[in-house]
């Protein structure tokens, strides 16, 4: 499988899933090479939004568009939906550090089933907590805002600890980056040395996706 895949990754929590399909195509078009998928349980945070069957859905228009399928497990023991994501055409499932007591377990469960391997974390989370799963990971991501509720603000804190987080992990895994990205946070984010940026209601909450993922996308760029 190719590398986690760097640039602006829209998430369709933000899309009108009456016309996913539609914008998805758009964003697509219009140069994005990552899908991003926000799955909640209604457990681990607040709110639910979608499993393995949006996916499957979806997979086959993204991989044949050669762009990347990132699912976001925001659910309390993820190694037990890893097979179902994976089955369902995933190309990286990324899991929350703070929701399974058996982090190098379910990270390993995610490279056996083929997918590249991502941990989260949450805002208040230290980057420590990362420190002994190093070399588990191809991604580690970094939440700058409180997950389970898209529409957020940036917190401006986060700018520091993404800096601390890639001195911490080095140059080799990317460092994704997920809450309140727009045009004006994704280039400080970049700065900081993130490399994936994820951008839901700046991009498929404006009239036009595929111009609003062009203009994140050049800040990242710039």
């Amino acid at each position: 499988m190719a590398g986690v895949p760097v640039g602006v990754a829209p998430s369709i929590l933000a899309a009108d899933f009456a016309r996913l399909g539609e914008q998805v195509e758009a964003v697509l078009a219009a140069g994005a090479g990552t899908i991003h998928v926000d799955v909640m349980d209604g457990r681990f945070v607040p709110a639910l939004s979608m499993g393995p069957q949006v996916v499957e859905a979806l997979a086959g228009q993204v991989h044949d568009a050669g762009a990347y399928l990132d699912v976001h497990l925001m659910v309390e023991r993820p190694e037990r939906h890893l097979a179902d994501f994976a089955r369902a055409g995933a190309d990286g499932i990324t899991i929350h550090v703070e929701a399974t007591p058996h982090t190098d377990y379910a990270l390993a469960a995610v490279r056996d089933a083929g997918c590249k391997a991502g941990i989260a974390l949450c805002p208040g989370t230290p980057i420590q907590s990362v420190f002994e799963l190093l070399g588990d990971f191809d991604l580690v991501l970094c939440m700058t805002v409180n997950p389970g509720w898209g529409g957020q603000r940036f917190l401006p804190g986060s700018l520091g600890k993404l800096e601390r987080l890639r001195a911490l992990v080095g140059d080799e895994p990317s460092l994704e980056v997920d809450g309140g990205i727009d045009a004006q946070t994704a280039g400080p984010c970049a700065a900081a040395g993130a490399t994936l940026f994820v951008a839901g209601s700046s991009i498929f909450g404006a009239d036009d996706p595929a111009e609003a993922f062009r203009r994140v996308a050049a800040t990242v760029r710039a």
